[in-house]
C-alpha cells in the first residue's frame, strides 16, 4: 500500500471512532427525567426600539449609503477594461 492510502485509511477511521465516542457520550445528558422548570423572562416593551447613539450612527450608515448611490448613479466616466 502506498503512504497516502494508508494515511487517508488511518484518518477515515480516526473520524468514525470519534463520531461513535461522541454518540456514546451525549446519551447521559438527555433531559427526559429532569424537572419542568418554567423560564423567568424579561421585559420586552422596550426591546425592539433604536435609541441613543445607535439610532444617530444607522442614520449615518443609511444616509451616507444613500449619497454614495447617487454618486454612483450619476457618475458619466466609463471604466472598462482596455486591453493592451
Amino acid at each position: 500500500m502506498s503512504l497516502k492510502l494508508t494515511g487517508t485509511l488511518l484518518t477515515a477511521l480516526s473520524l468514525t471512532i470519534s463520531s461513535a465516542a461522541a454518540a456514546q457520550s451525549a446519551a447521559p445528558l438527555s433531559l427526559a427525567g429532569a424537572a419542568n422548570v418554567e423560564r423567568a423572562g424579561a421585559n420586552m416593551s422596550d426591546s425592539g426600539q433604536l435609541r441613543g447613539p445607535g439610532l444617530w450612527i444607522a442614520g449615518a450608515v443609511v444616509l451616507g449609503l444613500i449619497i454614495w448611490g447617487i454618486i454612483e448613479l450619476t457618475n458619466d466616466e466609463t471604466d472598462f477594461p482596455t486591453s493592451p
